[in-house]
């Protein structure tokens, strides 16, 4: 004698095949967290204020452009993990001038590296206070100029990227 056939699709019928539970969708990125954009932005800052420094160093100039890139990418980090809270726009306008302003000290201890064969970390950890007076001596209306813009960026930056 057969078996009765169960009809499809009715995964509990006698004599069905075990079917397997579908996939849980994966979770959803983590928006709207003012503690992780805070964070996401401080990383930011961090790295962008290095890599800034490098470049500026290189070339042994502070580079506008560059400057406003370091803003964007603060806010952007901000508002894209953080989401649409403003006080994540105005955290990121303040960290960007942090990092522009870490980013010109490692470019002055990279130039002053070359000129007297020496390590930039080591300028830049053992003779902070001698690096900080030659940032002084080298301000210049373009320095603030590199800070406006710089802040103006992150704050945009973390408005687009939360919208």
């Amino acid at each position: 004698m057969s078996q009765p056939v169960p009809p499809p699709g009715n995964p509990f019928a006698e004599g069905a095949a075990p079917q397997p539970y579908p996939m849980a969708p994966p979770p959803a990125p983590a928006r709207g967290n003012l503690g992780l954009g805070l964070v996401a932005a401080l990383v930011a800052a961090l790295v962008a204020g290095g890599v800034y420094g490098g470049i500026a160093g290189a070339v042994e100039r502070e580079i506008g452009w560059a400057a406003v890139g370091v803003g964007f990418l603060i806010g952007f980090a901000a508002g894209k993990v953080g989401g649409n809270n403003p006080v994540l726009s105005v955290v990121s306008a303040v960290l960007s001038l942090g990092s522009v302003y870490l980013g010109q000290l490692v470019a002055l201890s990279i130039i002053g590296a070359k000129q007297l064969n020496a390590s930039a970390t080591d300028i830049f950890f053992e003779h902070f206070d001698v690096l900080t007076e030659a940032w002084k001596e080298d301000l210049d209306p373009l320095t603030f100029l590199f800070f406006a813009l710089a802040a103006f960026a992150a704050f945009a930056g973390a408005r687009k990227a939360a919208a």
